[in-house]
């Protein structure tokens, strides 16, 4: 008899909230999974107390197992101190990204087994489909369009593929997932979304990274490409590449935020045409749809969550892989993922070096 058993992360949310209906509606027994992930101080929207408390008044409510487990120390490791050591290096890191790689779909994966659990499953907004072309289990966009989170999801290990389940991959938008939770009359019908990161539930993460690392202000030149010194900043961690907003330059075209020189302690500042990138290398990829890149191979790329796919090709260079655009874009930015599909189907990703 097939084990229908599922570990479900419940952040307290709506989506996560959704899903354990949707999937006791398919048939499966679900068991319910909190991580705390930090310390109550860090007063975010996921691993806090009042998280745990909805996960927990949503699983009583629908009669499923609960289990809370304190995976803060692993956060710390894998996503705190990776966010504040990218910051460190002028990188603008996906803290999402880590927390799937290590937590979710490692992390999580192993309490799944130790449960007694074939199946985990998130509310991510994502896709999972045998396709008969690779003649294997593949991740896919969702139907959720610019809400799709197959781009943050492209760390899962093939070998899992098969045994995770996306239960809202088939829907549009969050309307949708509220009109089923209020059905249901779930005890988050109506809590509100978060869009923050979950550690920094105010959006400073400027003063987040000076609070809890030895980031301090640091102020220093913002220079153009020739070297001439056209303002002054309080520090590198405070910027990112594309960033037009608070250089508190005046100029004769607008400019924008291009690079940095941390040996010099520079911001340096283009126009817009200089923010364009035919090329760059991707690190720590990982390929989700094939065993190796042997050859040239034409695919769509995204550079971050919310930009379009591109048109481009990837390459293996060594232990990095070399992406190609058709056509250059726009603030390629290092410490973020390029993501690559083959039309909807991820084929991998990696770190922007």
């Amino acid at each position: 008899m097939e084990n229908k058993r599922v570990l479900l992360g419940m952040s307290g949310g709506v989506d996560s909230s959704v899903a354990a209906v949707l999937l006791k509606e398919q048939g499966y027994e679900v068991v319910g999974v909190t991580m705390k992930l930090f310390e109550h101080n860090l007063n975010g929207s996921c691993g806090n107390s009042e998280v745990m408390d909805d996960a927990k008044k949503v699983c009583d409510f629908l009669n499923i197992e609960h289990h809370i487990i304190d995976f803060s120390a692993d956060f710390k490791k894998y996503v705190i101190d990776n966010f504040i050591c990218e910051y460190k290096n002028s990188r603008t890191p996906n803290p999402c990204i880590e927390c799937n790689k290590y937590m979710k779909f490692g992390a999580m994966y192993q309490e799944a087994k130790e449960l007694g659990c074939e199946y985990i499953a998130t509310g991510h907004y994502a896709k999972i489909e045998y396709d008969e072309k690779y003649q294997k289990h593949v991740l896919k966009k969702s139907n959720a369009g610019k809400k799709d989170q197959s781009y943050v999801l492209y760390n899962l290990p093939s070998d899992m593929v098969s045994k995770v389940l996306f239960p809202l991959a088939d829907f549009k938008n969050k309307d949708e997932i509220r009109e089923i939770a209020n059905k249901y009359n779930l005890p988050v019908a109506n809590k509100p979304d978060s869009e923050d990161i979950c550690f920094i539930p105010d959006g400073d993460y400027k003063k987040f990274l000076e609070e809890n690392s030895d980031l301090k202000s640091n102020p220093g030149n913002i220079v153009n490409t020739k070297g001439e010194v056209l303002g002054k900043h309080d520090g590198l961690h405070g910027y990112t590449i594309g960033q037009r907003r608070g250089l508190g330059i005046s100029y004769r075209v607008p400019l924008f935020v291009i690079g940095f020189d941390i040996n010099k302690n520079q911001v340096i500042v283009g126009e817009e045409n200089e923010l364009y990138t035919k090329e760059f290398l991707v690190k720590d990829y990982n390929l989700i749809l094939i065993e190796d890149l042997e050859n040239e191979m034409n695919v769509e790329i995204k550079i971050r969550y919310s930009a379009n796919t591109a048109r481009g090709k990837i390459v293996k260079e060594n232990d990095l892989i070399r992406v190609i655009f058709d056509e250059p874009q726009r603030a390629v930015t290092p410490g973020q993922s390029a993501v690559f599909y083959d039309g909807d189907i991820v084929i991998g990703g990696g770190k922007i070096v």
